[in-house]
């Protein structure tokens, strides 16, 4: 339990501008990198740096303060990426960093697995009933932000009230794709619990006809 609580409350030992901080993922090409890699430098920094401030206020408060960097992001389009602690999952990272990506969920999947496919609003109805009844660790999950394509909430773990958020968000268009974040507010380290987490999550999903857009 001791250990539970130095690896939640102690800071990380770089910040944005040291060698423990993540570079930007490489892109596939050189002209993506050109174009997007100072915006994903500047996006991680912001995102590091606004952790390292709420793990100042977990000290105090175990629950933390929720990070101002949540929700959709506006260029590009996406959920925040993960800072450079190892909390932290997201669909929004690149496919080469294993410690961070977490593939896409397809409602509507091609194998047919489902039959008729269902409505981004049903989507959203099976996506809250699974969250809600699925409390990985015995955290426990509550919605506290839910708009027509948008769902954050709250995990509260059992003991010192330790508070993870977890973002979804249907992006417009016709695909039929869930894109989600899950990151521990305070500590540098989670002995995965966030990708236990998705991973349970996924699992009830597929139950319901989901499937994931690569393993995990």
């Amino acid at each position: 339990m001791a250990t539970s609580v130095v690896t939640r409350c102690c800071l990380p030992t770089g910040g944005p501008s040291s060698p423990s901080a993540k570079p930007a993922s490489s892109s596939s090409s050189s002209a993506t990198t050109k174009g997007n890699g100072h915006a994903r430098v500047g996006r991680r920094d912001f995102v590091l740096r606004s952790s390292e401030l709420a793990t100042l206020a977990a000290i105090f408060h175990f629950s933390g303060s929720k990070p101002s960097y949540l929700g959709v992001q506006k260029s590009p389009p996406s959920l925040a990426l993960c800072p450079a602690t190892n909390n932290c999952v997201s669909t929004s990272e690149e496919i080469s960093d294993s410690n961070h990506y977490a593939p896409p969920w397809n409602y509507n999947p091609k194998d047919g697995r489902r039959g008729k496919p269902i409505s981004k609003d049903e989507a959203m109805k099976e996506l809250i009933e699974v969250v809600t009844k699925t409390k990985p660790d015995n955290f426990t999950p509550r919605i506290v932000e839910k708009t027509d394509d948008y769902i954050r909430v709250e995990y509260e773990s059992p003991i010192f009230g330790f508070v993870d958020d977890v973002e979804f968000w249907f992006p417009p268009g016709n695909k039929p794709i869930v894109q989600y974040r899950s990151a521990s507010r305070s500590g540098f380290i989670d002995f995965s619990a966030n990708k236990k987490r998705v991973k349970e999550l996924r699992l009830a999903l597929e139950k319901k006809g989901w499937a994931s857009e690569s393993n995990f």
